[in-house]
């Protein structure tokens, strides 16, 4: 019989309980480690809640209702989609209520690990406060997450905005108009989502353009069906003053030249970057150094305390789930066989905006090779070009892999088109396991498939290895046969 719940040494203390504390307490528990989980939330994190599975789940009602309203595409009778908004987004939290147990209490402490459903607050290096209780470990983990960031601007605060954490449960009746500030994805996911789902939507960018960290054909792609879904698209525009009153938004904005515009909803959506978790934690008290940008980690999610770890987007850098769940596999890693250390990779790293058309990348962008100065071949393939994709009436997108120059070596790749998400992970697995597009060109793909536009890309670059001279000698042996 173990010590009791609190008492004693832990080998962990795990602080947060989104997807990079989750996968911390279950695989430690699951590796014989004495584990405390300690979450003041929401078991599941933002991903769960107020992330990843929601967003997909409104989208993918999104998606039904747009492709109701192109039936006579697919040769049927033209037809509105017809529901209420309530009702999706009752749909919505179903289908989330449907995934939660796994992330649940009851699940954990089934595992073995002791959750305080707490705020957690550094006393010392190697103690914690967790409600009444007093926990020691060995090794601790922060994995607190991030939070919608509210940027400074004159009355935005005063207005209540929605963000992402309090848009799926506290959105009532549907709103006439919205307004979203920012086009990175959140803002053009939903965007798209509420457009479909007959809201006049209203997204105003700072930058020249949407998702401004993929390549100008991407994001024009993508911005030409959000303008077809019915949304409107600002870029270039700086929101400078946010009021409310009687029950409407009013947003003053900045479009360069001069050029003002007032924009009115009834409902404001901030979608504008996120801020590490940082606050309440009593770093200071455990000597760990942080900044706005979140935790400071060494390459083994080390912080300035050895024995205290950091993992997920309180770590900084990509915020992403994927990326949560890897570092969290080698925290585990490194506090079980310190030696030799397990260093975060990740040199291929996917990741994908869930708009239709889908935007999937991984590696280097074609704007990203200019910029650093690498000397790079482009590879296209159209989805136009793709049989499957034309019988599916989803032709508007392309494939686009990028190899070291003269070579087949692939350096990045981006997707745009449906399923681009599911799609790209053939060339992740081809760039981490050193597979050139040699590789992809021979392998059989079944016909027909979207993932038949990889190998014509990959096609594209074998034909242009037949220099003309090869292609004179090939000739020639054909005639030679022929006689």
């Amino acid at each position: 019989m173990g010590p009791a719940k609190g008492d004693g040494t832990y080998n962990v203390v795990v602080i947060g309980g989104g997807t990079a504390g989750l996968v911390t307490a279950a695989a430690t528990a699951a590796l014989g480690g004495r584990v405390a989980l300690v979450e003041r939330g929401r078991m599941g994190g933002d991903c769960l809640n107020t992330g990843c599975v929601p967003s997909k789940a409104l989208i993918s009602s999104a998606r039904l209702a747009a492709q109701i309203r192109r039936a006579p595409e697919w040769g049927l009778d033209p037809l509105e989609p017809r529901f209420d908004l309530a009702r999706v987004l009752e749909s919505m939290r179903e289908r989330r209520a449907r995934i939660a147990p796994h992330d649940s209490q009851e699940r954990f402490e089934s595992l073995g690990v002791d959750v305080f459903r707490a705020g957690a607050r550094f006393l010392s290096p190697r103690e914690v406060q967790a409600g009444e209780a007093r926990l020691r470990a060995r090794n601790f983990v922060i994995a607190t997450g991030s939070r919608a960031a509210i940027p400074p601007i004159e009355g935005l605060a005063e207005a209540r905005p929605y963000t992402n954490e309090t848009v799926f449960d506290e959105l009532g009746e549907k709103p006439d108009r919205l307004i979203i500030l920012g086009g990175g994805p959140i803002g053009c996911e939903l965007g798209q989502a509420f457009a479909r789902l007959g809201v006049k939507v209203t997204i105003v960018e700072m930058a020249a353009r949407i998702l401004e960290k993929e390549d100008e054909d991407a994001s024009e792609t993508v911005r030409r069906r959000l303008e077809a879904d019915g949304a409107r698209v600002l870029t270039g525009a700086r929101a400078t003053r946010v009021s409310r009153a009687g029950g409407r938004v009013r947003m003053e904005v900045e479009a360069g030249e001069g050029r003002r515009e007032d924009l009115e909803a009834e409902a404001l959506l901030v979608a504008a970057g996120r801020v590490p978790n940082t606050e309440d934690l009593g770093l200071e008290a455990a000597g760990v150094v942080h900044d706005a940008r979140g935790i400071r980690v060494d390459a083994c999610l080390r912080t300035s305390q050895r024995h205290v770890y950091a993992a997920g987007d309180v770590a900084g850098g990509h915020q992403f789930t994927h990326v949560a769940d890897d570092h969290a596999r080698t925290i585990v890693r490194n506090i079980l066989l310190p030696w030799p250390p397990k260093k975060v990779d990740q040199a291929v790293l996917p990741w994908c905006t869930y708009t239709s058309p889908e935007v999937a990348r991984v590696g280097l962008s074609e704007a990203e090779a200019r910029g650093r100065g690498i000397a790079h071949d482009v590879w296209r393939c159209p989805f136009r070009e793709v049989d499957r994709a034309v019988v599916e009436r989803e032709e508007e997108g392309f494939v686009k892999v990028l190899t070291a120059k003269g070579g087949d070596r692939i350096l990045g790749a981006t997707i745009v088109g449906e399923r681009a998400g599911d799609l790209v992970h053939e060339l992740v697995l081809a760039m981490k396991n050193g597979v050139g597009l040699r590789g992809v060109a021979g392998t059989i793909h079944a016909y027909p498939t979207f993932a038949e536009a990889a190998r014509k890309a990959a096609d594209r670059q074998q034909k242009a290895r037949l220099t003309p001279l090869a292609s004179r000698v090939l000739a020639w042996r054909y005639r030679l046969g022929r006689r």
